[in-house]
């Protein structure tokens, strides 16, 4: 996951200064969030001057069009329009250069406002907190959010912008979000080096449960099982593109899960009969599993703990019922 530093958070240095510290520090992208002033592209020309880094850039103005002109010459990379103040919610945004264009949504609007774009745009921007303001704390909804454009827009890039720490940050990347904003986490830091490495790599103080972020039953590949024969099986498997079915009883007890390997390795037992196999022996009833009430970093200390590697895990909750899922192949395909 990119993360684009907010330049204007860093309210004890200028501009010049506070690109030497990016440099430096590997970031991504350098994020501008302008408040319908056309002199953001003065600050655009600086950053040009005195850093390579891509610019992103998040518009907050009621008349679009008069950024136009601009954005033909600025060689801005990626330019997003805040979608609810627009009064013309008709955007024929050019895109110079292979400029990269994105419709920035609050928490309250639902990701179905994309569908009138998603023919000429290329992301999302969720605002996770108050549009063009540093800090706050990231809205949980905005879990949900993703995991619902992600559905609709598979194809489309989302970008992420409000109270991203380390944390938040990790659960970002699982999700295979393809940007992050970050401001006032960034520079209130003791340095820049060291928020850079949990927005990347580490985890932090926890305030999230895993049934904050996970997929839903509905969103997880599920199997019961008086349904399970080979073709329900191997059906529910290329449905969920995960590797994974869960298996559960008519009343949404956990009875355990059949993966690609279980398939394979019962079909190998039993190759010269299969009609006449007993389906439960496909199924692993006693898998890694987690609790929906864990937080995230029980839940890291539960997959180090293991001694192979974990790619997905049902999760359950106190009935032993489940409740959902998690998976981390975003993470394994090098975070989007």
């Amino acid at each position: 996951m990119k993360i684009s530093a907010s330049i204007f958070s860093d309210s004890e240095n200028d501009i010049v200064t506070t690109l030497e510290n990016l440099n430096t520090n590997h970031v991504d992208m350098v994020h501008l969030d302008c408040l319908d002033n056309l002199d953001v592209f003065k600050d655009i020309e600086t950053i040009k001057q005195n850093s390579s880094l891509p610019i992103d850039l998040h518009i907050i103005t009621d008349n679009a069009q008069k950024f136009y002109p601009q954005l033909e010459t600025s060689e801005v990379d990626y330019v997003a329009f805040q979608y609810e103040n627009l009064v013309d919610k008709k955007l024929k945004v050019p895109k110079p250069n292979n400029m990269k264009i994105g419709l920035a949504i609050t928490s309250e609007t639902d990701v179905a406002v994309f569908e009138d774009y998603k023919d000429d745009f290329d992301f999302v921007l969720l605002m996770a907190t108050n549009p063009g303001k540093s800090g706050g704390t990231f809205d949980k909804v905005n879990f949900q959010k993703i995991r619902s454009f992600r559905r609709r827009y598979p194809d489309k890039k989302i970008h992420i912008d409000g109270g991203v720490n380390g944390e938040v940050s990790f659960i970002l990347r699982n999700m295979g979000v393809f940007s992050a904003v970050s401001g006032s986490y960034l520079f209130n830091s003791s340095t820049i080096s060291s928020a850079i490495l949990n927005l990347k790599l580490n985890e932090i103080e926890s305030h999230f449960l895993v049934k904050d972020f996970m997929l839903d039953l509905d969103e997880s590949p599920t199997i019961k099982v008086n349904d399970l024969t080979l073709e329900n099986v191997i059906l529910s498997l290329n449905k969920g593109k995960l590797g994974f079915t869960i298996v559960n009883d008519e009343t949404g007890k956990f009875k355990g899960i059949i993966g690609n390997a279980d398939l394979r390795n019962g079909l190998l037992n039993h190759i010269d009969s299969l009609h006449s196999m007993d389906m439960m022996n496909l199924v692993n009833q006693d898998p890694l599993k987690v609790y929906e009430n864990f937080s995230v970093n029980d839940l890291l200390k539960y997959i180090k703990d293991q001694t192979r590697p974990v790619m997905y895990l049902p999760v359950i909750n106190d009935n032993n019922e489940t409740v959902g899922s998690v998976h981390f192949l975003n993470l394994i395909k090098g975070e989007l």
